[in-house]
């Protein structure tokens, strides 16, 4: 990967670390959790994430806006009005939002709402939105692309690194495979071999590797111990009345039971899970 000139290691210990926030960063010690819906439905459902979720605590929301679907039948997602939805979630819960951007003519819209823009899987190799992206002066978490390969996925950071923007957090979210017991198969030694050759953070999506609830809760422990700097995972006031992905969604509980379960693998591979910080009562409501 000699023509990887920004997203490779220029030694052993380098290491970038992104922050979203003052006090939340992506990449270092503290791993960054993101839980939240696959789309967002409306005001009331976002709020009830973020007030189950911030005592988990999680360190990000997400929530899509625009959605790629197979089907262009299938709900497609707010748009706008889900971008506001989310800012609003945002300002008064004081959490970073992931949400995905899907066309260059999205990104001030997107960019002026979120935190953190996210590509996803089918635009890995849309080189036009990547270059863009390196002009968008926010955090970009690029997935990897349903069939590409460690070498695709880092040069595909690397064009979004070469036009200007230096904050590229990588998601491992499994690759197809010819099995179809689970969603997509999750490429662990993909996290290992990233976190050897990138100095870029890597976070690991075990919602769409698994494909079923009840398989995230192990792949996502398992990424932590693999050397994952966090993990976005989906979530949902009721699952199985979600609009998209409800198969891989947990439930609210399940995702604050989720979150508990990996401080002791942070602890044990010298990583932490933050500890919930109670906002002030101005800025708690109720839903």
């Amino acid at each position: 990967m000699q023509d990887a000139q920004l997203a490779a290691k220029s030694h052993p210990q380098h290491r970038t670390e992104i922050a979203l926030t003052d006090s939340i960063s992506v990449g270092g010690e503290a791993l960054f959790i993101i839980g939240g819906p696959c789309t967002v439905e409306d005001m009331a459902q976002m709020e009830t994430v973020a007030t189950h979720l911030l005592n988990a605590p999680v360190q990000g929301l997400r929530g899509g806006a625009f959605k790629p679907r197979t089907s262009p039948y299938k709900f497609q997602g707010l748009g706008e009005a889900g971008l506001e939805i989310l800012a609003t979630v945002r300002q008064r819960y004081e959490l970073p939002v992931v949400t995905e951007v899907m066309a260059i003519d999205q990104i001030d819209a997107v960019a002026a709402h979120a935190d953190l823009l996210q590509v996803g899987s089918r635009n890995m190799q849309n080189y036009d939105l990547l270059k863009a992206l390196g002009q968008a002066g926010k955090p970009i978490l690029l997935k990897r692309g349903l069939a590409a390969t460690l070498e695709e996925f880092i040069m595909a950071a690397e064009y979004i690194l070469s036009h200007g923007n230096p904050n590229v957090v990588l998601c491992e979210r499994g690759i197809r495979s010819f099995d179809t017991y689970t969603r997509n198969v999750l490429d662990l030694g993909a996290v290992v071999a990233l976190k050897q050759i990138t100095h870029l953070p890597v976070i690991v999506d075990p919602s769409h590797a698994a494909g079923k609830r009840e398989l995230v809760p192990a792949l996502a422990r398992a990424a932590v111990a693999a050397g994952a700097d966090g993990l976005i995972v989906e979530c949902h006031p009721e699952p199985e009345a979600s609009v998209s992905d409800a198969r891989q969604a947990l439930s609210l509980p399940a995702m604050v039971e989720l979150v508990n379960s990996l401080r002791p693998i942070a602890a044990a591979v010298g990583r932490r899970v933050p500890e919930a910080t109670r906002l002030p009562e101005r800025q708690l409501i109720t839903v």
